[in-house]
């Protein structure tokens, strides 16, 4: 499964890994979400997150979100 990876133009802190390149299950309320990056089949995630995880919550929820830590 390939992985598209986006960030929230509305929260700063706010990420997300999605199955496909427009993002079209990301939740509106955080939009718009603009595209960051993608991860090949058995490519590792940033931030050691579990790949399996994130696989399974795309398959469930069509999308999985994540916060980075505040700056400073």
């Amino acid at each position: 499964m390939r992985i598209f990876m986006f960030a929230s133009q509305a929260k700063d802190d706010l990420h997300a890994f999605a199955g496909d390149e427009a993002g079209s299950k990301l939740p509106a309320k955080y939009g718009p979400w603009g595209l960051t990056g993608a991860l090949q089949s058995r490519e590792a995630p940033p931030h050691k997150f579990s790949r399996r995880v994130i696989e399974q919550a795309i398959s469930a929820e069509g999308f999985q979100l994540w916060r980075t830590k505040p700056k400073g």
